[in-house]
């Protein structure tokens, strides 16, 4: 029940995601055609490419990308079986949608004005630019923890075990509070 209320209406937010699709697709039909990783490769490759590619390039691209590889280094039924897929499967299906342009007769693809539409779907977490110090504050309480524990255990600090567990939940509680305040949960 992503994007509905208790209540069974739409909320603001599935209504803004839906707004921003490109038009006339869904956004169910955006998640299916970019559910496979091959699929995504295609749209990945397209993005680079100035003009139509040959359908051999592109596959031997991707199954260079899939064996983490290089072109020169594919066998020859790597090659094949990407080649395959993408000529019977997925490419049809990105075409039929206006993803692509799609030449099945001359084995030339090409990506079309909704191609750039899908950017945004596409963006792995290295390409965003995340400047969230969360995860390394959470790290670092962690390990100040885990030294207090291990301190209190070996007599190092000479306060009761169950001290030591209080502590440690505030220390956590503290700062997820203040991760939770600082990303506005409690603002509204």
């Amino acid at each position: 029940m992503i994007g509905r209320s208790w209540t069974g209406s739409v909320d603001d937010s599935a209504r803004a995601i839906e707004r921003n699709t490109p038009s006339d697709l869904a956004l169910d039909d955006i998640y299916h055609l970019l559910q496979t990783k091959r699929r995504r490769d295609v749209l990945r490759y397209l993005r680079g490419a100035d003009g139509p590619v040959r359908l051999r390039e592109l596959a031997e691209q991707v199954a260079a990308w899939e064996q983490e590889t290089t072109v020169e280094h594919l066998s020859s039924n790597e090659r094949q079986r990407v080649y395959i897929s993408l000529y019977q499967s997925h490419l049809p299906k990105l075409d039929n949608h206006g993803i692509v342009d799609y030449d099945k007769d001359r084995g030339r693809v090409e990506a079309t004005s909704r191609t750039s539409q899908l950017d945004s779907y596409l963006e792995s977490p290295q390409e965003t630019d995340s400047t969230d110090q969360w995860p390394q504050r959470y790290a670092a309480t962690v390990g100040l923890c885990t030294l207090l524990v291990a301190a209190i255990g070996a007599g190092i600090v000479p306060i009761p075990g169950l001290v030591g567990a209080g502590i440690v939940l505030a220390t956590f509680a503290v700062v997820t509070g203040v991760h939770a305040w600082s990303t506005g949960v409690y603002h509204r």
